[in-house]
């Protein structure tokens, strides 16, 4: 049987794996979430889990007596989610985009390696390369954050290689483009602009709205660390994306139709400070070494998720209340 520890598994893709991890293996694997719950946690997110074997842990990766509690439990590999990761906070106020995604994954990381776990995936993000005006960021593009939040990941990623570089801790790095999908908080481009619509809000968008993302769905994502997890190798990074680029504006027009809304509802805002204006992965690495594409194009996801979003109105309240 497989025991994996999953941090931030009450968020928006920690809680999509887990429900891949439940249904892929079915009882053949004991999942352990750790999660702090913050306003982005939700337990909600699980509910319905097809699993038995699953154990939730309220905690927070910064507390290294609680992770050593739950790691007296047989833990075989970490797949690490848990992070601050909300651009706009960080430019807010960077201190909790340190302490957790710094100083909270160099605990975990002294933590696994105490406990010899086998395997550690550290999930990590695009945005570590900057901004690019035109080809795609490879594995070895050079890491060039704009936002405290942006910096802070490259601190955890580059801390996560140095434990395996110095330590020999089995670490392998995933850095994902935009996620879309169900459960994600809605502060986010997707969810903000499909609850805003339903509600007939305005939609604010940044600058002129022509900033691109590489948006991949989230159990695309899902697919691509499992297949880290069973086909990579320690000490590699492997970047994921979906070919799904598109600009902020075309994406709110996208849910605006779908809903029929008008596009009056737009409402163009001062632009966020140190805005990367886009973001392009080439993902033949991963595809490669541990035969992995994106399955779902996003025309059809897109629409899958704004219907998540209209039939999960209870959801939507409660998350959206937290915003």
């Amino acid at each position: 049987m497989k025991h994996i520890l999953v941090t931030g598994g009450a968020g928006f893709i920690g809680s999509n794996f887990i429900h891949y991890l439940a249904n892929h293996y079915g009882p053949d694997i004991t999942i352990h979430n750790v999660d702090a719950l913050t306003y982005a946690g939700n337990l909600a997110n699980l509910d319905n889990l097809a699993n038995t074997n699953y154990h939730f842990h309220h905690a927070c990766i910064t507390d290294r007596a609680a992770l050593t509690g739950i790691f007296a439990h047989p833990i075989d590999c970490v797949v690490h989610f848990a992070a601050e990761s909300h651009v706009d906070r960080s430019i807010h106020d960077s201190s909790p985009f340190i302490t957790t995604n710094v100083l909270g994954t160099q605990c975990l990381l002294d933590v696994a390696m105490a406990h010899s776990v086998k395997q550690f995936i550290h999930i990590s993000t695009d945005e570590v390369y900057g901004s690019t005006q035109t080809g795609y960021f490879t594995e070895t593009s050079p890491l060039n954050p704009s936002s405290p939040y942006a910096a802070s990941k490259t601190s955890s990623d580059l801390v996560a290689l140095a434990y395996y570089k110095t330590f020999g801790l089995p670490v392998r790095v995933t850095r994902c483009s935009n996620n879309y999908g169900p459960f994600q908080f809605p502060e986010k481009l997707i969810p903000l602009m499909i609850q805003r619509a339903l509600a007939n809000q305005s939609l604010p968008v940044y600058g002129d709205g022509s900033n691109v993302r590489d948006w991949l769905h989230v159990t695309d994502h899902c697919r691509a660390i499992h297949a880290v997890m069973t086909a990579g190798k320690d000490g590699e990074v492997y970047n994921i994306g979906g070919h799904g680029e598109r600009d902020n504006l075309t994406i709110v027009r996208t849910i605006l139709s779908a809903l029929n809304k008008p596009e009056s509802l737009i409402n163009f805002v001062t632009d966020r400070l140190g805005h990367d204006w886009r973001y392009a992965i080439d993902f033949t690495k991963i595809q490669r070494d541990c035969d992995w594409a994106p399955s779902i194009d996003f025309e059809s996801g897109i629409q899958q998720t704004i219907a998540w979003y209209q039939n999960s109105p209870s959801w939507l309240k409660t998350t959206g209340d937290q915003a």
